[in-house]
């Protein structure tokens, strides 16, 4: 009952809400970001939703669009500036997704929306964590984050859609505010930005650059 009808209709609520009562720091956020990093202030990406659909994921932007001499964007680490770390180690950042919630792209709780290109390097068993919609925050966002592997975040993922309660719901929310107020698991060790499934397969020797390509060439 509660994840079938309950939830959509606290996620409206709750992220209606939230959007009002933060409004003021959204808009300073959004002046912020315009002044420090440029336009446009509201970062845009696909990303696969409930049963597979793809969606528009909105965040503020962390990164300016800083290239080199030949007109190619610098490495993620170059262009994450010190304001952009700030928003991301807060959280800031994520604020825009209210308004995925809102729409119904996206709920409070459940597996975290990852790129569209993640989703072709999981296996069948690893994307049934699409049957629902993605989160906010979830279940791997409270047991590590990005300081725990691919592996771990997607068995994460598989748990909690077994079990989605009103009681795990709120415990995982409040779980959150802690693990944002102490800023934690925020960064994967040694990287400024969270490593993509399918470079994290290559590089720990799971798939071989051949397969590698192949799943790349499905993109296309």
């Amino acid at each position: 009952m509660y994840a079938k009808y309950i939830k959509r209709i606290l996620d409206f609520i709750l992220s209606f809400c939230a959007l009002i009562v933060l409004s003021p720091i959204l808009l300073v956020i959004a002046i912020l970001v315009r002044v420090k990093l440029g336009s446009p202030i509201i970062f845009k990406q696909k990303r696969p939703g409930k049963d597979e659909k793809i969606f528009t994921l909105y965040k503020f932007r962390t990164m300016t669009d800083s290239r080199d001499e030949d007109g190619n964007l610098l490495p993620d680490s170059e262009r994450l500036t010190k304001f952009g770390k700030f928003l991301r180690s807060t959280s800031l950042d994520e604020l825009p997704e209210l308004l995925n919630i809102l729409k119904g792209d996206m709920a409070i709780v459940g597996p975290r929306p990852q790129l569209v290109r993640d989703m072709v390097f999981m296996t069948d068993e690893q994307r049934k964590r699409h049957i629902v919609r993605q989160g906010l925050t979830g279940l791997a966002q409270v047991s590590g984050r990005n300081n725990i592997t691919w592996e771990e975040k997607i068995n994460y993922d598989l748990e909690y859609i077994q079990n989605i309660t009103f009681m795990n719901d709120a415990k995982i929310i409040l779980k959150t505010v802690g693990k944002v107020f102490k800023r934690e698991d925020i960064e994967t060790d040694g990287m400024d930005t969270a490593e993509d499934l399918g470079v994290y397969l290559l590089r720990t020797e799971k798939i071989s650059e051949e397969e590698f390509e192949k799943k790349m060439k499905e993109l296309v």
